[in-house]
Formats: C-alpha cells, structure tokens, sequence
C-alpha cells in the first residue's frame, strides 16, 4: 500500500515536470517571437526615419536652388534695368 501511494506520488511529480517544461518552452516560443515582431517594428521605423531624412534633404536643397534661382533672377532683372 505505502509503494503504491510512493509510486503515484512520483507519477504526478513527473507530470508535473513534464507540464512546467511544456509551459517553459511555449514561454521561450512566444517570447521569441514578441523579440522578433519587435525588432521588425523597429526596422520599420529606422527605414522610415532614414526615408524622412533622405526627402528632407532633397527638400533643402531643392530650397537653396531655389533661392538661388531667385536670387539671379533678380540680379539680372536689376542689370536690365541699369
């Protein structure tokens, strides 16, 4: 009688192992993948950054093409009226 009741009580130890290391394990996977959703997340965000920048950019200098444009234009407008 005391065997038996031994035996169960390690029966249901080992299940009990058995389940926390399926637990552990689907823990491991979920956060795997949260780790990589994230880091996709911040991809995204850098190429987004990095586009914002490289537009940004073309737009000054397009400005300063501008203005310079603007400023000879209103250079030789002057010479034509001399």
């Amino acid at each position: 009688k005391e065997r038996k009741k031994e035996r169960k009580k390690k029966e249901r130890k080992k299940e009990r192992k058995k389940e926390r290391k399926k637990e552990r394990k689907k823990e491991r996977k979920r956060r795997k993948k949260e780790k990589e959703r994230e880091r996709e997340r911040e991809e995204k965000k850098r190429k987004k950054r990095k586009e914002r920048e490289r537009d940004g950019g073309r737009e000054e200098r397009e400005k300063k093409e501008r203005e310079t444009k603007e400023k000879e234009e209103r250079k030789r407008r002057e010479r034509e009226r001399e």
